[in-house]
């Protein structure tokens, strides 16, 4: 098999999983890096004994030497860098969400399709051992038809600030941050039902409580307690066309007792949780069962399931076989945040 020569772009704090991961996996190099920072991307180089740093995108996306992009930037640049790279004949992994709109996931589509490379998303979720699990007793027909599900991700205190608080950059909130992981996980689960209509809201009433001391909390590089444009909350109700519906709320900040997640689905034949661990419920001989499987991780394991992630798209870029987390995925869970959005903006059902 040959070998998948890598340059990562963007050097925030993401990168480490994607820079770490490639380096573990076999079939693959850590050709190159670019960031806009010269400083930052040479960083990196000398950490990871990669050979070129790059001093533009061109020069990237025109270097024969370079097989795949994992792009690690700013939520506003990914569309972009997503189709020059695809027009530079290079494969692409493209951290979550896929784009700022439905209108530049839809031209990254049609540029996967008349380029004819793999693009891979990064719903790291999908990746982790419980939802592999999970969805193996799914497919198996465990819990029979899945009609319901929920799920939520809570912060008390967790606006990162930075980026992911500049709307411009970041296209919005926990939603776009953090509901993007545990709706495509939900969704996918599902069995990726296509959206009929969706009801949400969305809250900045907080801000990001730049005061509160004692208690600590990630915050981006470039943190500033006085700048914020996203919400604090989005809630939504989203329904399918098979007539399963979905239930979800994410917040950065919250006058909550505690930091949330949870991940339920509820099917004809039984349900299961997936976090905070894994656990299925199911009835025989008249009775209802929790089942506990043995196995590592119970929970969402960031480190395992980045390195699935990373094997699977070099995997998928050396074979040819389709990623597990397709364009097209990208672009429907695009179309359920901008729906909520919109929603919310004009306070009514939107409909598909």
């Amino acid at each position: 098999m040959d070998l998948l020569r890598v340059c990562v772009v963007g050097t925030g704090s993401i990168s480490d999983m994607h820079f770490q991961s490639f380096a573990n996996n076999p079939n693959a190099i850590l050709y190159g890096v670019y960031d806009y920072s010269q400083e930052r991307a040479e960083e990196k180089s000398k950490k990871y004994g990669i050979e070129k740093v790059y001093a533009s995108l061109e020069e990237v996306f025109h270097d024969p030497h370079v097989d795949a992009v994992s792009i690690c930037t700013w939520n506003n640049t990914h569309a972009e860098i997503s189709i020059g790279a695809l027009k530079g004949g290079k494969h692409v992994l493209v951290e979550k969400p896929l784009s700022m709109t439905v209108e530049e996931a839809l031209k990254v589509e049609e540029a996967t399709r008349k380029y004819n490379k793999t693009l891979q998303v990064g719903f790291v979720r999908r990746f982790a051992t419980n939802a592999k699990l999970l969805k193996s007793f799914i497919d198996h027909g465990k819990l029979g038809e899945i009609y319901y599900a929920k799920a939520s991700c809570l912060r008390r205190l967790g606006n990162p600030g930075g980026w992911f608080a500049d709307k411009e950059r970041s296209g919005g909130g926990p939603l776009i941050d953090l509901g993007v992981h545990i709706i495509d996980i939900c969704w996918y689960l599902m069995g990726r039902p296509k959206v009929k209509s969706i009801s949400g809201n969305t809250y900045r009433k907080l801000g990001n409580r730049g005061n509160i001391e004692n208690l600590r909390f990630y915050k981006a590089a470039d943190y500033d307690n006085g700048k914020n444009t996203v919400e604090d909350l989005a809630n939504a109700l989203i329904t399918f066309e098979n007539g399963a519906s979905l239930l979800v709320d994410v917040s950065f900040t919250l006058h909550a007792q505690k930091d949330e997640i949870q991940v339920k689905l509820y099917g004809t034949k039984g349900g299961a949780e997936l976090e905070p661990e894994l656990v299925l419920i199911s009835e025989e001989n008249d009775t209802i069962l929790n089942v506990h499987p043995q196995i590592d991780h119970l929970t969402f394991d960031f480190s395992n399931a980045f390195q699935n992630e990373i094997d699977s798209f070099v995997t998928s870029c050396l074979t040819g076989t389709k990623p597990v987390a397709p364009i097209e995925d990208g672009v429907e869970i695009m179309k359920i945040l901008a729906g909520i959005y919109e929603a919310s903006e004009k306070k009514c059902e939107v409909t598909f």
